[in-house]
């Protein structure tokens, strides 16, 4: 058997296979900056859930709270930012997990493909050790078999394989995003979190990108929250929208069922607003 074969066995064996139904809970998040003696109230009692095989969009306007969320889920907010309410994954409450265990749950478990590629990246390692590094750590897989598997990682998002001796400066805003895909699916997690994942694309490679990330959540049955400002491409993708103003939930459904029939004051504001920006059309 491969070192991949072996890896993360105990791990394995705690999902017991893709078909059990892992579920990730957000129940009663509040988020609050503290900062120049200051405190601002971000998210407020926001609670919803996503599971395995789901595709949810998280929508808003800048400021709204929709990012904060994302980022209390694999605890990496701001030193010194108040959190209260649970995060359960599988049933467990992971806002009591010591850094350690975090660290080995980050990539195995929920991985995250950030705002901007070139954050996923450190400018002096080529994308194939960025990817065998997590292996190693994370995985215990080293050498040929680490290498074998960022190869298979970077064909699987549609790249070609010379990407792997390259730096993310070297490649183009497209490729960069990729490659971060590619290093977020390297352990092969049970979620993914992506936030605002085509900023500063082009809208051709915004479409190409994100049918990539959804077509890859929907074959390996992962659960994708995708946090986004823009509605249609959140649409385009997602089965159920999380509309969020000033911190709070005020409107949640089937994507298509929201589009077109939205219940929320806010919801009509986003929609009418896209609408002028695409010369009244739906």
């Amino acid at each position: 058997m491969s070192a991949f074969g072996r890896v993360g066995r105990v791990e394995r064996v705690e999902r017991a296979g893709r078909s059990e139904k892992i579920t990730l809970e957000i129940q009663d998040l509040s988020i609050t900056y503290r900062g120049g003696g200051k405190e601002v109230f971000a998210v407020k009692n926001c609670s919803f859930s996503i599971s395995r095989g789901d595709v949810i969009g998280l929508v808003g306007e800048s400021g709204s709270g929709k990012t904060s969320v994302l980022m209390a889920i694999p605890r990496l907010l701001p030193t010194g930012t108040l959190v209260h309410g649970r995060i359960l994954l599988g049933g467990q409450d992971i806002t009591k997990r010591g850094e350690r265990a975090m660290n080995e749950l980050r990539w195995s478990r929920v991985a995250l493909v950030p705002q901007g590629a070139m954050n996923s990246f450190t400018p002096h390692l080529t994308i194939e050790r960025h990817i065998t590094e997590v292996l190693n750590f994370h995985m215990k897989m080293s050498g040929r078999d680490g290498k074998s598997r960022a190869s298979e990682l970077i064909g699987t998002v549609g790249l070609e394989r010379d990407i792997l001796t390259r730096y993310a400066h070297e490649l183009s805003g497209g490729q960069k995003q990729r490659a971060a895909l590619a290093l977020a699916l390297a352990c092969d997690p049970d979620f993914l979190l992506a936030d605002e994942p085509t900023t500063a694309l082009d809208v051709i490679t915004q479409k190409e990108v994100l049918e990539t990330i959804s077509g890859l959540v929907r074959e390996r049955d992962m659960g994708l929250l995708l946090v986004t400002h823009d509605l249609p491409i959140a649409a385009g993708v997602c089965d159920t929208l999380i509309v969020m103003k000033d911190g709070s939930i005020v409107e949640r459904g089937n994507s298509r069922q929201l589009i077109m029939a939205p219940k929320q004051a806010y919801t009509c504001e986003l929609i009418e607003a896209i609408r002028e920006m695409e010369g009244g059309h739906a």
